[in-house]
């Protein structure tokens, strides 16, 4: 059976923002409370007064030291790249053939980005911009989905053990979509991430990561 708590406790879990501003002490209980009541009535389906949603405030407990295990000083050199372009294509039965015409081709190529990836949907394929012409012609035959052109990326070295890290990519893309930074494509592996981004929106990205890494 839900409670006034319990509905608000899920409120604020599933508002990432709220909870670390909450964790920080930013928050003023009472406006808070009169922003979540109409949520609250809702879905309790009953008038709520907003002295009880300050109450359930009160016994919320966010984690304030979600990140206390992260270096952020640990990451690495940021390298941007400029002049990316992303194909989505149909899955079918001839997308591996497409892949592989196109791996073939580049596989000796020094210097060109390319980056392949693959949902039970979509095949995704992030490439610099000499390579357009090559993916072309090795897909002519597949579905496009869409293209997007003059992408530019941002890559850096994750902190060692990042993997266990909690809420690493919340710090970080918090940040951005506070500045109001969208991000057009991201990719990660077990040292690297690397966010794709419009080209207007680059250097402030950069600026963002940089004082990351120096706060």
């Amino acid at each position: 059976m839900n409670t006034i708590t319990s509905v608000v406790h899920n409120i604020l879990r599933h508002q990432p923002f709220l909870d670390d501003a909450l964790a920080k002490d930013l928050i003023n209980f009472s406006a808070l409370a009169a922003h979540l009541q109409p949520d609250v009535e809702k879905e309790l389906r009953k008038p709520v007064q907003q002295g009880s949603i300050i109450m359930a405030l009160r016994r919320y407990a966010p984690k304030k030291n979600l990140l206390k295990n992260t270096s952020f000083r640990e990451m690495g050199d940021i390298v941007v790249r400029s002049g990316i372009t992303e194909y989505t294509y149909l899955n079918s039965k001839t997308i591996l053939s497409s892949q592989a015409k196109l791996l073939n081709i580049v596989k000796d190529e020094l210097g060109v980005y390319l980056n392949y990836s693959s949902n039970y949907q979509e095949s995704n394929i992030l490439v610099s911009a000499e390579l357009k012409e090559t993916v072309a012609a090795c897909f002519e035959d597949e579905i496009l989905v869409s293209v997007k052109s003059e992408l530019s990326s941002l890559t850096i070295a994750l902190p060692k053990n990042s993997a266990k890290s909690v809420g690493l990519y919340f710090y970080i893309f918090k940040l951005l979509a506070y500045e109001g930074i969208p991000v057009f494509e991201m990719i990660s592996t077990s040292n690297y991430f690397a966010l794709f981004l419009e080209k207007e929106y680059v250097n402030q990205a950069f600026l963002l990561l940089n004082e990351i890494k120096i706060s």
